[in-house]
């Protein structure tokens, strides 16, 4: 493995009943709060009305952000940058699933900014402070809840890009399973496809001698497949929820990528069709994915065939490497598909008509992808095979 060095200050509270511990954490940083939200089913499912109970009887004073996209917009963290700048707001509490998360991390960081937010996606700029933010998380996906990063769409010129920032680590995550419950199955399918998605991308790598990460990924994976198709027959079920949400909090907090730099290319494309199109980031994921490995099997096969035999039980017996690589390829696009995840780009209506657009998004900083790198021919082959 790579030599790395390696802090996550989070402090994660997992468990029924948790959120009592949210005013003794946010009265640590202030008593001006900014509450970040989606499109309101938190409201309906309750919480709303929970949390700010909590904040009221706190003696805090309280500010809303409503209405954060699933793909955040830019516009709507300028806003909430505005609240915070005009109203003195000492601390932020995002409460949602990781598109409010992503939010949050940008406002946190462009309340502390005079310039214009982008430059702080783009790396035109570096963040010298940030507001302090804790999260309340309702969806098991991203693992935004447990670390640095956030993805941004500038909807006016359709771009998407992933960024991030040491200074927007959340400083406390509440991760309650029964906060899940409502989630509904398509969002619940979406989180399943997103968080293994990021174990994959974290597998796919170049570093040598990484028995112990190999085998927390490959772990992960199979307790999330166990799980999943059990879950989408009963959304209510505590330890069902539990094991999906504290596995997407494990996917991306950065424990399975010590020693090495993990791919990352399959979320690039992603975010090029998703900028185009708006489409859910997961649902990309879902289609591009399995394009991708069978795009890059021939970069190094014994690779995949390892995760094939590990994750997906092919049996390796008389194949080659290649074999097996392929067949567990199909075995997770199969699997995707039993949870009724989409399997290809026409499933949202997307054809060629713009593959040339995508490809240009996805190469606006050149070549990209660490397992292997990617170039415009490549990026339209893979968006090509999508279809």
């Amino acid at each position: 493995m790579n030599a790395f060095s390696f802090q996550n200050p989070v402090k994660l509270i997992f468990g029924k009943g948790q959120l009592s511990q949210l005013a003794e954490e946010l009265s640590l940083y202030g008593k001006k709060v900014l509450v970040v939200y989606g499109g309101g089913s938190i409201k309906k499912n309750g919480l709303y009305d929970q949390v700010i109970s909590v904040l009221n009887d706190a003696n805090m004073e309280v500010f809303e952000l409503a209405g954060v996209e699933p793909n955040p917009r830019l516009s709507t963290a300028k806003h909430g940058a505005d609240i915070c700048k005009q109203e003195g707001i000492e601390v932020i509490l995002a409460v949602g699933g990781g598109s409010v998360i992503d939010c949050t991390k940008l406002i946190a960081a462009a309340a502390k900014y005079d310039g214009d937010p982008w430059d702080l996606v783009t790396r035109k700029a570096i963040p010298a402070d940030a507001l302090p933010f804790g999260t309340v998380l309702t969806l098991a996906a991203t693992g935004s809840e447990m670390n640095a990063g956030s993805v941004i769409t500038n909807e006016e010129t359709q771009e998407k890009y992933g960024w991030g920032n040491p200074l927007v680590f959340p400083k406390f995550s509440i991760l309650d399973p029964e906060n899940t419950f409502t989630v509904p199955l398509n969002q619940t399918v979406y989180g399943i496809v997103d968080m293994m998605s990021h174990m994959f991308e974290q597998y796919y790598h170049n570093a040598t001698n990484t028995p112990v990460q190999d085998e927390m990924i490959e772990g992960v994976l199979r307790s999330v497949i166990e799980t999943a198709p059990k879950l989408v027959e009963d959304l209510e079920n505590y330890e069902l929820r539990e094991t999906i949400l504290f596995a997407g909090t494990i996917g991306l907090n950065g424990f399975l990528q010590m020693g090495y730099n993990g791919d990352w290319a399959s979320h690039n494309i992603e975010h090029a069709v998703s900028a185009v199109y708006d489409i859910p980031h997961a649902g990309g994921l879902a289609i591009i994915f399995p394009r991708w490995m069978r795009h890059n099997v021939n970069v190094n096969p014994e690779r995949f065939a390892k995760i094939a035999t590990k994750v997906f039980n092919v049996d390796p017996a008389g194949k080659t490497a290649e074999e097996v690589a392929f067949e567990g390829i199909d075995r997770l696009a199969t699997f995707w598909a039993s949870l009724d995840a989409p399997t290809n780009l026409s499933d949202y209506n997307i054809d060629d008509s713009k593959i040339d657009l995508m490809v240009e998004k996805a190469m606006v900083n050149g070549e990209y992808g660490n397992f292997n790198k990617l170039n415009a021919v490549d990026t339209k082959a893979i968006l090509t095979a999508c279809l």
